[in-house]
């Protein structure tokens, strides 16, 4: 055991154990960076066992990082919603879920177009975008004024809140179910979607680089608000200390307001986008839930930079382990991801440190 003499008492002082600099060392950001790689190589190393090629493998690489997109819009909404409100809102898949159906109402509505440039959509469905992410705003917000602020208001905890949130995913799905019924669904069926033969072998399709695009441009937005407008800082004040906030005059219920409508917007924008590079069903965003928790978690919950990046690593992951494995286990990989960060560095990629 290491001792230190006390250079005030003159008194010898304990120092840390050996064990305790271990764990300290491989708690550290550099620790969880170097463990996900190594399992990244696993991967990599488990697809060309199986057969996989090098224009493959990158291709999947390509695909995961649009996947990813997809999952940091939720990813960042639940971590906004966490970050202001500091409970897990169960729902957000539901609402994702809800977004690409309105969506695939307005497109169903609307007159249809022909494919914008390359793309497989047409105007209709930009039209639907842009009907849906407000729509599911004033949903969340009517959620919160419903559900949520009678459970603040009563200083109800932490459970509660992550009940009643369960409580509300199981209705905004069977909402959907008595609306829009059981069926698969696609935004434009039987029409064609080709693929874009890029350098090194790479075969993209265009709709993927729109919604890679739209991800990113709208992470982008959800920055600039967060750091240059008044909004965004007064959403910082009250994420960081409510009760402080409130005596400075910040108004918190319309902070939590503005959170619940950006929160809502970008799970419709990640359910349309997930619609249009598969195809829509009652349960799609039960099957993201799991994906956005582990990118908030991987990033550090309250990050929206660091959702973005956890959300990236996990698509790329469940991507490309669908060369070894079979793709129904994606959501284990990133389950899998989810547990390895808690164990090695609880705080996430972008954590303070314990």
């Amino acid at each position: 055991m290491a001792q230190a003499q006390d250079t005030n008492t003159g008194a010898p002082t304990l120092g840390p154990r050996p064990g305790e600099r271990l764990k300290a060392v491989l708690q550290t950001r550099t620790a969880l960076a170097i463990v996900i790689a190594l399992f990244f190589v696993l991967l990599v190393v488990a697809g060309v066992a199986q057969g996989a090629t090098a224009g493959r493998l990158l291709s999947l690489f390509v695909w995961g990082i649009m996947l990813g997109g997809v999952i940091g819009l939720g990813g960042i909404g639940l971590t906004l919603v966490y970050g202001v409100l500091k409970f897990p809102n169960f729902s957000h898949g539901a609402l994702t879920t809800l977004g690409a159906y309105i969506a695939f109402s307005a497109v169903s509505y609307l007159p249809k177009s022909e494919p914008i440039g390359p793309f497989s959509f047409g105007w209709e469905l930009v039209a639907g975008l842009a009907i849906a992410m407000p729509l599911v705003g004033l949903v969340s917000i009517g959620v919160d004024r419903v559900m949520y602020r009678r459970l603040r208001f009563q200083g109800s905890s932490l459970v509660l809140f992550a009940m009643a949130s369960l409580a509300m995913a199981f209705f905004l799905r069977s909402v959907i179910y008595l609306i829009w019924g059981s069926d698969f669904r696609f935004y434009y069926e039987g029409r064609s979607n080709p693929a874009l033969d890029l350098p090194l072998g790479l075969r993209v399709q265009a709709d993927q680089i729109f919604i890679l695009l739209l991800a990113f441009g709208l992470v982008m937005a959800v920055y600039l608000l967060l750091e240059k407008t008044k909004m965004g800082k007064a959403m910082r004040a009250t994420a960081n200390n409510p009760e402080l906030a409130q005596v400075r005059g910040i108004n918190t219920e319309k902070v939590i307001a503005y959170t619940w409508m950006m929160s809502g917007a970008l799970a419709a924008a990640g359910g349309v986008m997930y619609g249009l590079a598969s195809q829509l069903r009652p349960e799609m965003g039960f099957w993201l839930l799991l994906p956005m928790f582990a990118a908030v978690i991987m990033g550090s919950i309250g990050n929206p930079r660091g959702a973005l990046v956890g959300a990236i690593v996990i698509g790329v992951a469940q991507q490309v382990s669908t060369a070894a494995i079979n793709p129904a286990y994606g959501p284990g990989v990133a389950f899998f991801l989810m547990v390895l960060t808690l164990l090695v560095r609880p705080q996430g990629l972008f954590g303070e440190g314990s």
